[in-house]
């Protein structure tokens, strides 16, 4: 967390991250230009954002592009703010943004955990609602099925998850217990445990969620050490796409990263939702 603070200390630094929070996705030669600078010394500043984990790149051809990662400031938040702070207002604020570009929003952090572990806790229905919200979200997580994410009425209860070998032999997914309320569904594109998962991703939650129609979500986990590092990328968003659909990413991650690294729960929306029911 020294390397957030250290990169955020430096007024240009916080000027690149506003540029990039105006319009995501820029190349070195485009935030070359809105600064009074050498190519060189932008570069120097990208590296150390980059090394603070405020910065992530993604190659696109010849190019190579810039995207913002609001997670190191989000678990910043979490340590040190969201107690004292009306949890939902965050989440208030995010759902009130839009942007006006079209957009690909970039999350990364990194968990220390194996590979195995990470992709159980995306995966598996009963840990993903302590960190998501509350939603239950069921799949045979293989090539070409279905999800569906669930949040069950206060005081139900979902049943025990099937396998992806009793999926196969006609046992269905599971369904809620008692009444839920379906908020999401999709299908699953590309299917490589316990490395990458492509998702496509349409939000039911609310009208305006659904007016946004089929976006896509991309979970890459790379193992470093003793720790994974993972990559959710959520494009083919229109744009001017309502923040509904992203803007809940940080939180989270940070809730998963809390829970596989301690056992316990953040007190952010993320996660007392799960407290909640």
């Amino acid at each position: 967390m020294d390397d957030v603070f250290k990169a955020l200390a430096d007024p240009t630094r916080r000027e690149l991250l506003d540029e990039l929070f105006k319009e995501d996705g820029q190349t070195l030669s485009t935030l070359e230009a809105r600064l009074p600078m050498t190519r060189f010394g932008v570069m120097k500043h990208l590296k150390v954002l980059e090394e603070a984990g405020l910065v992530v790149t993604k190659k696109r051809g010849r190019e190579k592009l810039h995207f913002l990662n609001p997670v190191p400031i989000r678990l910043v938040h979490d340590r040190w703010v969201s107690k004292y702070a009306e949890p939902w207002t965050a989440l208030l604020s995010g759902i009130k943004q839009t942007l006006e570009n079209k957009m690909e929003k970039v999350f990364e952090i990194y968990i220390k955990t194996t590979p195995e572990l990470l992709w159980k806790a995306i995966t598996d229905p009963e840990m993903r609602s302590k960190y998501n919200f509350g939603l239950w979200v069921t799949s045979d997580w293989t090539a070409g099925s279905s999800f569906q994410g669930v949040v069950p009425e206060a005081g139900s209860s979902m049943p025990k998850v099937q396998t992806p070998h009793t999926v196969a032999c006609g046992g269905g997914l599971p369904e809620p217990k008692s009444p839920g309320t379906r908020i999401l569904e999709g299908e699953n594109l590309e299917v490589d445990p316990p490395r990458r998962m492509v998702q496509s991703f349409r939000a039911l939650w609310s009208d305006e969620a659904k007016a946004e129609g089929t976006s896509r979500v991309t979970w890459e986990i790379q193992q470093i050490g003793d720790s994974c590092r993972l990559s959710v990328t959520h494009d083919q968003l229109r744009e001017g796409a309502n923040a509904q659909l992203y803007g809940g990413w940080p939180m989270i991650l940070s809730g998963l990263k809390t829970l596989l690294e301690t056992g316990e729960l953040l007190t952010t929306p993320g996660s007392l939702q799960f407290m909640a029911r």
